[in-house]
């Protein structure tokens, strides 16, 4: 079983319902806080090595740290091969800054995207614009309804009854 399968059968038996759940859930999120507070401190310099060495580094247990991995793929430069990943698999954690932040900001981590390092990576305007930008890629907009006695929208002439609409 793969260190990532090994993650989610163990994360996800959490159910963060119960008091048991709530307490891993804030655990791990208290250290991934952690971790991403070392990185963003010195957003300009790639972080790399192994899976285990990193773990050691930000002093994460191994499952818990592929986790933290399995979070930040997606926001990194070249993405990690989180699926097939060993304990002696070189990763890297060079991450798009702002890419970053605005999956945080999809993710519903206010703890994350308002760490105070991000003022030194991002103007309190770009974080705004960024956050705006992530809320409205995920807002649905419907078109104005088309109502039965309007001209029919395909350009034929008629009603919209008569034509599209029956």
């Amino acid at each position: 079983m793969s260190l990532l399968s090994q993650w989610r059968e163990f994360a996800y038996s959490h159910d963060d319902r119960t008091q048991d759940g709530k307490r891993f859930w804030i655990g791990y999120f208290q250290q991934e806080k952690t971790v991403y507070e070392q990185i963003l401190e010195h957003p300009d310099e790639p972080v790399s090595g192994t899976v285990k060495e990193l773990a050691e580094k930000y002093n994460m247990d191994l499952l818990y740290f592929v986790g933290y991995l399995d979070g930040i793929n997606d926001s990194l430069k070249v993405p990690n091969p989180i699926e097939e990943m060993e304990e002696d698999t070189v990763v890297s954690l060079d991450f798009d800054k702002e890419k970053l932040y605005k999956n945080m900001v999809a993710a519903k981590a206010d703890w994350l995207y308002g760490l105070e390092q991000w003022n030194a990576i991002l103007t309190p305007e770009r974080q705004k614009e960024l956050y705006k930008e992530q809320k409205k890629s995920t807002t649905i907009v419907k078109p104005p309804k088309i109502g039965r006695n309007d001209p029919c929208p395909c350009g034929s002439g008629k009603k919209y009854k008569k034509c599209c609409g029956r």
